[in-house]
């Protein structure tokens, strides 16, 4: 199991670390996902697509907030995978992040993981 970091950035608040976990890149943000901060998550999201990874696991374990600007952005990075044949998989949502999906409809187009291990265990897409 590779469990090289592969990147992060970080603002003062967002930190987005990346690895690889074999066939997954695993997207760990934390902190607050808004329009302020939302380029240090595609960026990387972006990057792990046009490395190659069809398959993108984000930990949202440390997401503590994700407004409509967070949540197009996790779309976008879903609808790139989905073309390439992949697919975005997201983990661990606190019940404040859970519940901006949940309103949006969006949890319906993601598949959903209690935990990241759960995730990784998940071989689809």
């Amino acid at each position: 199991m590779d469990r090289g970091t592969v990147g992060s950035a970080q603002s003062g608040r967002l930190l987005v670390e990346v690895r690889e976990e074999g066939p997954s890149a695993v997207v760990t943000p934390a902190g607050e996902l808004d329009h302020h901060t939302a380029d240090l998550l595609r960026e990387p999201l972006e990057n792990c697509l046009a490395k190659g990874f069809k398959r993108l696991v984000i930990d949202c374990s440390g997401l503590e907030f994700c407004d409509s600007t967070g949540l197009n952005v996790l779309l976008g990075a879903r609808l790139k995978a989905d073309a390439a044949g992949g697919g975005v998989h997201l983990a661990g949502m606190q019940p404040v992040v859970a519940r901006v999906f949940e309103i949006t409809g969006a949890e319906a187009v993601f598949t959903l993981h209690d935990s990241l291990e759960a995730a990784l265990a998940d071989d689809s897409g």
